[in-house]
């Protein structure tokens, strides 16, 4: 009897709690430029902590509810896969800590709704990886009749589901990075206000190579051309990510290419470009290049040149182990980070040749954040 009625309560819940969500999901979003969170970030008083926690307390739920909704409503039978459900849990979770939490009045308010939101940020750390596995879990049974362009509806899906994230974790982030004491000179919570794009590349190229020699035992040489002293203000975590993810590629293309050769690996050649309106990054390397009819299947989630490093019983709690390969959500993920600030990542390829990816970066930092 006592089962019966807290499964009947537990339901009576999830029922009150879907409506809720339903009444969040249809609220409009608001989107924030990258400029404005500088300005706004550069005096983080108790007053502008308020303000901004204020904002994310409305904000927050209404693009979790968003995604929960999605996350119901997947094609394929994808919404009832185990990782799925698990992601799903997440973020109904952390709707539920959002909208449970009482309106912000004063700094402890504040400051206790800081530490929850850093709670919810870490709850969701691994959305990505579990995300893939969902989809794994659905291609293996699918079989090989599998069509990618008929999962065309998923990939647009991911892509608004993980350009989501991006703009969650940016807004949380930058918040609770507001209360560094000590923040590192020209940071504004996570934005570098003079960021110098040649030193970013730098460290991201010695990472990638690092990587390589692990795991060929060699790397091909990497060369960066571009002035060392140019800054503009962007998220350096951002960019880090992004040409630490292009070099990776190329290294992997090159390395592949000469590793049964006499002759010398060429090295990779990044540039670095400023104009009026972007600064555009170029990754090119002589790794062989990639096929016409394979470029389209780049940017999908579904395609993967390497071997799977994701497997059913893989632990998805420990540290996130970084390989080579990745499981082909490097590049489409890329250029969502690219285009949430307002750029842009193209990818041309000679086949037989090499590849380049022109990573553009919006410099003005007005574009709203996109909204999907």
């Amino acid at each position: 009897m006592v089962v019966m009625a807290a499964k009947k309560a537990c339901e009576m819940l999830s029922k009150s709690m879907l409506v809720e969500v339903q009444r969040w999901g249809c609220m409009k979003q608001t989107g924030v430029s990258l400029r404005y969170m500088m300005e706004f970030g550069s005096i983080p008083t108790e007053r502008n902590l308020l303000i901004s926690a204020q904002f994310l307390h409305k904000e927050l739920p209404i693009r979790i509810a968003r995604r929960a909704i999605e996350l119901e409503t997947l094609p394929y039978g994808l919404s009832e896969k185990p990782a799925v459900l698990k992601v799903r849990d997440w973020y109904l979770d952390s709707f539920r800590d959002m909208v449970s939490f009482p309106e912000i009045k004063g700094t402890n308010d504040e400051k206790e709704f800081t530490q929850m939101i850093k709670a919810i940020k870490v709850r969701h750390n691994n959305v990505v990886p579990m995300m893939a596995l969902g989809v794994q879990q659905l291609k293996k049974g699918l079989g090989p009749k599998i069509v990618y362009e008929d999962l065309d509806e998923i990939h647009q899906f991911l892509d608004r589901f993980y350009m989501s994230r991006i703009g969650i974790r940016m807004l949380i982030g930058q918040h609770v990075e507001l209360h560094n004491p000590n923040p590192p000179p020209h940071c504004v919570g996570y934005i570098h206000t003079k960021m110098s794009p040649v030193e970013v590349a730098q460290n991201a190229s010695e990472d990638a190579r690092a990587i390589c020699l692990q795991e060929y035992g060699s790397a091909p040489a990497v060369n960066i051309y571009g002035d060392p002293s140019f800054t503009f203000p962007y998220v350096p975590t951002h960019l880090q990510l992004m040409v630490f993810e292009l070099v990776k590629n190329s290294l992997r293309a090159v390395q592949e290419r000469y590793m049964d050769s006499d002759k010398v690996s060429p090295p990779v050649r990044i540039i670095v470009a400023d104009g009026i309106e972007d600064v555009t990054i170029k990754v090119s390397d002589e790794g062989g290049g990639i096929a016409r009819s394979g470029l389209p299947k780049i940017f999908t989630y579904l395609y993967s040149t390497a071997k799977n490093p994701l497997d059913e019983d893989c632990d998805l709690g420990t540290g996130e182990a970084v390989t080579m390969a990745g499981y082909g959500y490097g590049l489409p993920i890329s250029r969502l980070y690219a285009r949430y600030f307002g750029g842009d990542l193209q990818i041309i390829s000679m086949e037989g040749y090499g590849t380049d990816a022109y990573l553009h970066l919006s410099r003005l930092g007005d574009s709203q954040e996109p909204l999907p």
